[in-house]
């Protein structure tokens, strides 16, 4: 079941980083996915969230996988579609 729009709302301004490169791949997980993140994808998400910008960015970057408690199906689901490289630009 897709999440209304003020939850969405409210994880977007959480999903706010300090790191630039964090907030540009977090910014365009939304641009893609903000129609289909539904409710099972809040705590894996919210996990997510919850690293330090450091600890994101490793993840996002495939320098490092999930462990320990993060080492879940649901977020390695969630960390895919995080890690999913942008739509190429329309050629003309």
């Amino acid at each position: 079941m897709p999440i209304s729009s003020e939850t969405l709302s409210l994880l977007r301004w959480r999903a706010r980083r300090g790191l630039l490169e964090n907030d540009l791949m977090m910014e365009r997980f939304f641009e893609r996915h903000h129609a289909t993140i539904e409710e099972l994808d809040l705590e894996p998400l919210n996990q997510l969230l919850d690293l330090s910008d450091n600890d994101l960015m490793d993840l996002l970057l495939r320098r490092k996988e999930p462990e320990g408690d993060l080492a879940t199906d649901e977020v390695r689901r969630v960390l895919a579609m995080l890690r999913t490289p942008g739509l190429p630009a329309v050629q003309k």
